[in-house]
């Protein structure tokens, strides 16, 4: 899948009277959405959003749709409740988002016997440490390409 490095969406931002909240919807995305406080915090909050669900979407292999063109987008729909509605276009950049996202710690459960746990312990292993190695051992990956990625997303955060 050819994953391109910027995507530009319009998003539906509106201003919720009843809950005194920014919110912001894309029409070709469904499910995502965000809010805020305020219009900026509405704003930085959905540049987050587009990149987190879209990055889901790459990272699921789904179809990822065309963005809308601005005067086709129909806000009657969205005019509910006498809320105020404007279309903005959200851009973002997915290079170092994706890179973020690969470099992420994740927790997982292990299962170890009691006896081994009590060793383990005993002996102040890090066990994150050790399973990361094992791992990479039997993937045969390097720990420089690891360490060599790790410094790209720092330097692109």
């Amino acid at each position: 899948m050819n994953k391109p490095d910027k995507y530009r969406y319009p998003a539906v931002l509106g201003y919720d009277a009843s809950t005194k909240q920014y919110y912001v919807l894309w029409p070709d995305l469904p499910g995502c959405t965000t809010t805020g406080e305020t219009e900026d915090e509405a704003l930085e909050n959905a540049r987050e959003a587009m990149s987190l669900h879209l990055w889901g979407m790459e990272d699921d292999r789904d179809t990822i749709p065309p963005p809308t063109l601005l005067h086709k987008i129909d806000l009657d729909e969205y005019r509910g409740d006498g809320n105020r509605i404007v279309v903005v276009l959200i851009e973002i950049w997915m290079p170092s988002f994706r890179e973020k996202m690969e470099t992420k710690a994740v927790n997982r459960t292990v299962t170890l016997p009691g006896w081994l746990d009590s060793q383990a312990k005993h002996a102040d292993l890090n066990y994150s440490q050790i399973l990361q190695d094992g791992i990479m051992e039997r993937l045969k990956i390097s720990r420089a390409v690891v360490t060599l990625k790790k410094s790209r997303a720092r330097l692109s955060a």
